[in-house]
């Protein structure tokens, strides 16, 4: 591995819905684990074993950066996530079944970007505010 590698994830939540604070927990851990299973190249019921790149090696053995922004419409946020993975970013869309929330309508909630070296994230997530 590089040494000095700087490598995040960033979760983008939406602030439209209004979730509670529970919520938005539940749906950025649903992320967060969506993007680093995406790297799983085997599941036997009891070990998943990852092919992770580099950049991801390097996340889950050092610093674990991560830090949540938000945006204010659904569209906003799919947005961001194709502009994720036509970058070639490994990223997670999040819709929750709407089972405590949203009415029992499937809602797109927030999306995973990364883990990726920092600058390729900060291209498509930089300009956005803090959680």
């Amino acid at each position: 591995m590089t040494e000095g590698l700087r490598v995040k994830q960033v979760i983008v939540v939406r602030k439209d819905l209004n979730m509670r604070k529970g919520k938005i927990a539940a749906q950025v851990a649903h992320a967060s684990m969506g993007a680093i299973l995406s790297f799983r190249d085997s599941f036997d019921g009891d070990t998943v074993v990852l092919r992770p790149t580099e950049e991801a090696l390097y996340w889950l053995n050092t610093t674990f950066t991560k830090i949540c922004v938000y945006v204010n419409s659904e569209e906003e946020l799919v947005g961001l996530y194709e502009r994720a993975k036509s970058a070639g970013i490994v990223s997670c869309l999040i819709t929750d079944n709407g089972l405590t929330e949203f009415n029992g309508i499937p809602t797109k909630t927030c999306a995973a970007i990364g883990p990726a070296l920092v600058e390729d994230v900060d291209a498509i997530t930089g300009g956005l505010p803090l959680l």
